[in-house]
């Protein structure tokens, strides 16, 4: 319990009267005897006024968070005094979480029960905890404040950003996936599955003209397949400690795998298998080939306390293990952010994988902050040389990526903001060309 400022302005006022009292000792008497009425009056407020453990509190929030979002979350208070109480409400967030709309203020009647909602937003994966829940409140009149910090420990898992999948589904049946920034497209492809028949297009290849149908309508009518089913994607993410920079907040490897789970979910959708490797100077994770959308907790409950490593990634150690555990035809789509040529030559004379059977995709996160300084204008000497080189490894950079597009392997390169939709349109543009 800590005394309000009504209870210590009572015990200022009287200490006039007491100093009063050196020249007149009857004052002194009067203003010792109101010390000790006020006395009295705090500790009956306290014996009247209700204890903290009389408040219940419980909270209820899922087990399982998404990283990065707004995930809800709820306290239930129940007062089983006959006392209304104007309580104040918040609650710890725990080592890797924060929590939006606390601290909150609730009138409590006697003996009823109010909920309030608030929001828990996730910084990083992993099993985590959040903690006690502190309550305070003024005494029945006003002379001191209760608190208590309320032991209520629970236990939660962050996973990468889940809700993105419903967000996905919900648009999808509403036909707005643009608001993702997927581009609309039917997905024809080079496949063995007859799908249906259309007007002749010029660039049509002659194979694909039905002459029966041609003969029948007296027009050009050509064949048109569906996409092929049942072919693997390989997702490496890096791990190493570069993936620990960060865009508001979020780092790298938490943007990386949010988009690999989507980027999963959709081309489980679209009847493909599913692996994902994770590596730094060792193999962090390797989860097998999953099928169907379900696969998708698969991957979730095999990543989410996935962690950056102190080491920088080894790309070579990671291809040679891919070797050994994918010897089908698949898509290697490799996320990772590197800072200077050295890293690209690696990653290109790694990439370069002509004698097995594996469609290489690089994608490469972009430097924000390095982007941002090659940018801005200088106005002392210190900032030019600064800008200059931002400039210079920027410009080496953007070399050596023409150079690894020359030699044959595809480069995506994006924003760490816009790396889901990114990475989802070059799925589907690798599936609609069936180069697979």
């Amino acid at each position: 319990m800590i005394p309000t400022r009504r209870l210590i302005l009572l015990f200022a006022l009287l200490v006039i009267p007491l100093l009063l009292g050196i020249w007149q000792p009857d004052i002194a008497d009067i203003a010792l005897l109101c010390n000790l009425l006020i006395v009295a009056i705090a500790l009956t407020d306290l014996f009247i006024s209700p204890s903290p453990n009389q408040i219940d509190v419980e909270r209820t929030i899922s087990e399982v968070l998404s990283v990065a979002a707004y995930n809800p979350a709820r306290l239930s208070l129940n007062n089983r005094s006959n006392t209304k109480i104007a309580l104040t409400v918040h609650s710890e967030p725990g080592p890797m979480c924060e929590v939006d709309r606390l601290p909150q203020q609730v009138v409590l009647e006697p003996w009823k029960e109010k909920k309030i909602r608030y929001r828990v937003r996730p910084l990083c994966r992993g099993a985590s905890e959040l903690q006690g829940v502190y309550l305070r409140f003024p005494t029945r009149f006003g002379l001191w404040q209760r608190h208590q910090l309320r032991p209520l420990v629970t236990a939660i898992k962050i996973y990468p950003d889940i809700r993105a999948v419903a967000q996905y589904e919900l648009l999808a049946k509403q036909n707005r996936l643009s608001e993702l920034g997927l581009r609309s497209q039917h997905m024809p492809g080079q496949g063995r599955e007859f799908e249906r028949l259309r007007e002749y297009r010029y660039g049509d290849e002659t194979r694909k003209i039905d002459w029966k149908a041609t003969a029948r309508k007296r027009q050009l009518i050509s064949r048109e397949f569906n996409v092929e089913r049942n072919q693997s994607l390989v997702i490496m993410v890096d791990c190493g400690r570069f993936m620990r920079n960060q865009t508001d907040g979020v780092s790298y490897l938490d943007r990386a795998l949010n988009s690999a789970i989507m980027l999963s979910y959709i081309a489980l959708g679209q009847g493909d298998n599913v692996s994902l490797l994770l590596f730094s100077n060792k193999i962090e994770r390797f989860v097998r080939p999953v099928r169907g959308k379900p696969g998708v907790q698969s991957l979730l409950r095999s990543t989410y306390d996935v962690q950056c490593s102190d080491k920088i990634a080894d790309y070579s150690y990671a291809l040679q293990y891919l070797t050994k555990v994918q010897r089908n035809r698949a898509l290697v789509m490799l996320i990772t952010f590197v800072t200077d040529e050295m890293q690209l030559k690696l990653i290109g004379d790694h990439l370069q994988l002509k004698s097995l059977p594996y469609l290489p995709l690089c994608v490469l996160l972009q430097d924000v902050g390095l982007r941002k300084m090659a940018d801005q204008v200088p106005t002392t000497d210190l900032e030019a040389f600064y800008l200059a080189s931002a400039a210079n490894l920027l410009t080496g950079r953007t070399k050596k990526i023409a150079m690894m597009r020359e030699s044959g392997i595809s480069i995506v390169e994006t924003q760490p903001d816009q790396l889901t939709e990114r990475v989802i349109n070059e799925y589907l543009r690798i599936k609609m060309r069936s180069l697979i």
